[in-house]
């Protein structure tokens, strides 16, 4: 509860040091408020958690970690800043304030209770993120993609609240113990608006995680918002969106899943072989990565179709794995884009022959997103296909084997184009903050590859 207190009160304070002029306070105080958030938040660490506040909210490990990898997520985000919203507007104060405040509703999306907070949380968060899309002011694109997504979330929106009112109407409480217990009470006589509600629940929560065919937005507000915006949405929010989704229906629903699996088992294979189809075509770097994103969407979705006590921890691996490589491809396209002007990947031709390092940071980054052995993204897949086929869903892990192929082609793309292609591009200025992230994020990766058990075994 410390960590959702302070991630309130710093953008807060935030705020006062734009109003006093103190910008470059602005991202020291930002790194390490949340230092001190993670802190709080690992210190509850096995304390024996209890719900809080009439059954409200949960502190225990499952919101622990997940608030911890968005946490640090953010934070090496954030370390990527420097200069970049600078450059957009000289109220740099309230972009550091509102990404905070996001942050909060994340921490409550990953630790809820209740089906009133979950909607409080997503609502803080997106509310936040509308804003965000668009704070290019002068920008048609940046607008056009904050528009876009608060006029589809406004309507997905709709969806999970008549989901949860439906819910409310059959079990009588907004609480997961309450709604969970009425399941098990009456296996066999489940009131026809409740098995509605899940429905709706599904479509709302599968438009906040980017997952086929509620995906549509996805592609148009990633590549138009501000690059730095859209790391953020494609790693933390996705995380967050996700251990919601797995918290309501472990709690909530694992005893109806002859009801809701087939539907997102199809939701599932449609998300893997949309995102990666059309990536294939896409000739800019940012849109590919847009569409990469719902496919790992539906990487992610195994840990629900495959619903146990391993879910967890395979969602867990992967969101880290996927977080960690899909900040350095952000971080390199934000160099690239800022020297070239272009976000294609003929922007990338060449760019090992003077840059080396940012050229051997993005290939770990694309080979972990391509789940190439000895990366952090190999694990990751490898945690969800063994949960799969714990449960014999073999054909389910053949398709998603052959889409793992099929993101190879457009993730060495980028690979080919900077070492293979001729061309003689001027030398990317690196700066330190980002060569920071870059080694730490590269060292991750790698570490999670060969030692799984650096991160398995904590959780």
């Amino acid at each position: 509860m410390n960590t959702l207190i302070l991630l309130s009160v710093l953008p807060i304070a935030l705020l006062y040091l734009g109003l006093y002029k103190a910008k470059n306070a602005l991202l020291p105080v930002t790194v390490i408020g949340l230092l001190v958030a993670l802190g709080l938040a690992v210190m509850q660490w096995n304390d024996g958690a209890q719900p809080i506040y009439h059954g409200m909210m949960l502190f225990d490990n499952y919101s622990i970690a997940f608030s911890a990898i968005t946490i640090v997520s953010t934070i090496l985000i954030l370390l990527l800043s420097g200069d970049y919203f600078e450059r957009i507007s000289s109220h740099v104060a309230e972009y550091y304030a509102i990404i905070l405040f996001s942050l909060a509703g994340i921490v409550v999306m990953v630790s809820y209770y209740n089906l009133v907070m979950l909607f409080i949380g997503i609502e803080i968060m997106s509310v936040s993120l509308y804003i965000l899309a668009g704070i290019k002011k002068n920008d048609f694109a940046s607008n056009e993609a904050a528009l876009k997504y608060f006029l589809m979330g406004a309507f997905s929106t709709g969806f999970l609240l008549f989901g949860i009112a439906l819910i409310y109407g059959s079990a009588g409480s907004f609480s997961l113990e309450a709604i969970r217990d009425w399941v098990i009470a009456q296996p066999h006589n489940i009131d026809p608006m409740f098995y509605t509600g899940i429905m709706l629940i599904i479509v709302g929560l599968c438009f906040k995680v980017g997952a086929a065919p509620f995906h549509f937005w996805t592609p148009d507000v990633y590549e138009g918002s501000p690059t730095l915006i859209t790391a953020y949405m494609s790693t933390v929010v996705k995380t967050a969106g996700f251990a919601a989704f797995l918290r309501l229906f472990t709690e909530c629903f694992a005893p109806l899943s002859d009801f809701w699996m087939p539907v997102i088992l199809v939701i599932t294979i449609l998300t893997l072989f949309i995102g990666n189809v059309t990536a294939l075509y896409q000739h800019s770097f940012k849109r590919m990565l847009a569409f990469s994103s719902i496919s790992h969407a539906g990487y992610m979705l195994f840990a629900i179709v495959a619903l146990g006590a391993s879910s967890a921890s395979s969602v867990f691996m992967y969101a880290t794995a996927y977080s960690i490589a899909s900040i350095i491809a952000f971080a390199s396209l934000i160099l690239v884009q800022q020297q070239s002007g272009s976000d294609n990947f003929d922007a990338f031709n060449g760019l090992a022959k003077k840059n080396p390092f940012l050229a051997f940071v993005l290939t770990i980054s694309m080979l972990s997103l391509a789940g190439i052995p000895l990366t952090a993204g190999f694990i990751g897949k490898f945690f969800m296909f063994s949960s799969a086929l714990l449960h014999y869903q073999i054909w389910l892990v053949i398709l998603a084997v052959v889409n793992a192929i099929m993101s190879i082609f457009y993730y060495f793309r980028v690979i080919v184009a900077m070492y293979f292609r001729a061309a003689e591009p001027e030398e990317v200025v690196i700066p330190a903050y980002y060569k920071f992230v870059f080694g730490i994020s590269a060292a991750l990766t790698i570490l999670i590859g060969i030692y799984p058990g650096f991160i398995s075994n904590l959780i």
